[in-house]
């Protein structure tokens, strides 16, 4: 998994979420507190998690083979997408039928420091953990919004752990407000309340993130940018003149498929279209590196067919 695909971010949230998850676990054992317990699975869901990422990003290094001649890049897609149901499921519901439970059947919490106090600690290493996924985030986000970031991003790793850390430092707050709360009046309900918010909080993220993932499992085009870089590389202004159409695709969140169909000169030879046509891939190379699967089709632009919609111009 190259840089761009956050590994730092991804182990340091599996760190941190795995020591926390231990210590939800024995709050809750301590306490009865069931949002501790509804933390502690949505901790664990997350390690969970972390762990498909890791295993995504090592299985799409696989060498492409000639039943899969594009490789494998979109396996971090689906794994990320895995991600989604996973925080939905384990996560979410899990969390609503916990608080649902609580709401019906209150009961006091007992030993409130242990709630209280794993609670503090976990909102100290998620916030670690969350600062290393904005630093890393912050290295190809240019001058993208986070929103902007999380829904164009072609690498799903990052988005991934930024709402995933996100959703937990909010979760620790509900959580800590309804132990506060309920330890104040000594009404347990308000203890199932915030376990409540929890799940749906969770289900929320999770809709988020595999609305976003089901975009790049379909197939994504290259970003703006990188379209009008690839484009100013095409055309040379000798043989090459103009683009009458072209795609681009996202094989991978580090490769990207680039088909275009070019206008060359009626009385140019096949040995100077052939050579431009390679001095034309070695350029888009140069521009985009990313681009690594280039087709490209010389044809001689027809004005009128491009009128009729059959030869459309760029």
């Amino acid at each position: 998994m190259s840089a761009s695909g956050g590994t730092k971010a991804i182990v340091a949230a599996l760190a941190a979420n795995l020591a926390i998850a231990v210590a939800k676990f024995v709050a809750f054992v301590f306490s009865g507190s069931s949002s501790m317990l509804a933390e502690s699975v949505h901790s664990l869901a997350d390690s969970g998690n972390q762990g498909l990422l890791l295993l995504g990003g090592k299985k799409a290094q696989r060498e492409a083979t000639p039943q899969h001649p594009f490789g494998y890049g979109r396996e971090r897609y689906i794994y990320a997408f895995l991600v989604s149901i996973v925080l939905f499921t384990v996560g979410g519901m899990f969390a609503i039928y916990e608080g649902y439970e609580k709401i019906h059947n209150p009961h006091e919490i007992t030993h409130w420091y242990w709630p209280v106090g794993v609670l503090v600690f976990a909102i100290i290493a998620e916030s670690f953990s969350f600062r290393t996924a904005i630093k890393e985030s912050n290295e190809i986000r240019g001058s993208l919004t986070w929103g902007q970031f999380i829904k164009r991003a072609k690498a799903p790793e990052l988005p991934v752990v930024l709402l995933e850390d996100l959703g937990a430092l909010i979760g620790l707050v509900l959580a800590l407000a309804g132990v506060g709360i309920a330890l104040l009046t000594g009404n347990g309900v308000w203890d199932g309340i915030g376990t409540l918010c929890i799940g749906v909080l969770l289900i929320i993220i999770a809709i988020v993130l595999a609305a976003e993932t089901k975009s790049l499992l379909l197939g994504e085009a290259a970003g703006t940018e990188d379209v009008e870089k690839i484009k100013a590389a095409v055309v040379d202004g000798d043989v090459v003149t103009g683009i009458i159409h072209m795609r681009t695709l996202h094989l991978g969140p580090e490769e990207l498929l680039v088909a275009a169909k070019i206008s060359v000169q009626s009385d140019d030879t096949a040995t100077e279209v052939a050579n431009a046509i390679n001095a034309a891939e070695a350029r888009i190379r140069a521009a985009v590196p990313i681009a690594r699967v280039i087709y490209l089709e010389p044809d001689i632009y027809n004005a009128e067919a491009a009128a009729k919609g059959t030869n459309p111009g760029h």
